[in-house]
């Protein structure tokens, strides 16, 4: 059996994750054992455990003011964190995947394929860019440009201006380790929505909200992604 390691077991993600029944034998460290931010713990963990794979999710996400409030941490964990757990990939001939986000696009023109070019909209984006530039530095990897949240939405207003690919971490799980041997960059989401509509899907009480209005007109409203990599992968395994 196919040995796997987790990062990020404790997260949102995981947690769904984990309730799926799986065919490889999955590894969650905890941070105590793995920790991303010292080489020689990630090291030392892996020469032990000898996975084929290392799903590389473990990330500092929200609250996105904590990336423009405490910028030492925000390089710590998601870019300094990732660079650890490439060299450490690297050396010992581990498939990579990383967890990236679809907020490295620019979100002004909205479509934007795994080929185009990049402009951060913020700086949890930017630290995850970072991370990412790290990821392609090593070929034996999969980068994930990825547009999913909580099921039910867990917000309590969702912009009615904003167009995105959002999925929830349950449709994602069905799927991810159908594509753990692929390379290179992949963009994964759901059906290009308003925010708020795909929000009302499951929270019918979700406020509604301007972007523009609260961050002003030059905030990218258009942040859909091309999905046609994904669906041509997903229809030949026949999901």
């Amino acid at each position: 059996m196919k040995k796997i390691l987790f990062t990020g077991g404790s997260g949102r993600f995981a947690k769904v994750f984990r309730q799926f029944n799986h065919k490889y034998k999955i590894d969650y460290p905890t941070k105590k054992k793995f920790n991303i931010e010292k080489l020689d713990s990630i090291t030392n963990y892996l020469r032990k455990s000898k996975p084929k794979y290392l799903i590389h999710c473990a990330a500092l996400s929200r609250p996105m003011s904590i990336h423009e409030t405490n910028i030492a941490k925000s390089i710590s964990t998601n870019i300094i964190g990732t660079a650890n757990v490439v060299k450490a990939c690297a050396k010992l001939k581990i498939k990579l995947i990383y967890f990236s986000t679809n907020y490295v696009y620019p979100g002004k023109k909205g479509n934007y394929s795994e080929n185009e070019p990049l402009l951060p909209v913020n700086n949890y984006a930017i630290s995850k860019l970072g991370g990412e530039c790290s990821v392609q530095l090593y070929k034996n990897s999969l980068i994930l440009r990825i547009c999913m949240t909580e099921k039910p939405f867990i917000h309590k207003k969702a912009f009615n201006d904003v167009e995105m690919n959002f999925m929830f971490h349950e449709d994602f799980a069905k799927y991810l380790l159908k594509l753990i041997d692929k390379k290179g960059i992949i963009n994964v989401g759901g059906p290009t929505k308003i925010v708020f509509d795909f929000a009302k899907q499951t929270k019918k009480d979700v406020s509604s909200m301007s972007a523009k209005k609260k961050f002003g007109k030059n905030y990218p409203l258009k942040q859909s992604m091309n999905l046609n990599k994904l669906k041509k992968i997903i229809k030949k395994i026949n999901l």
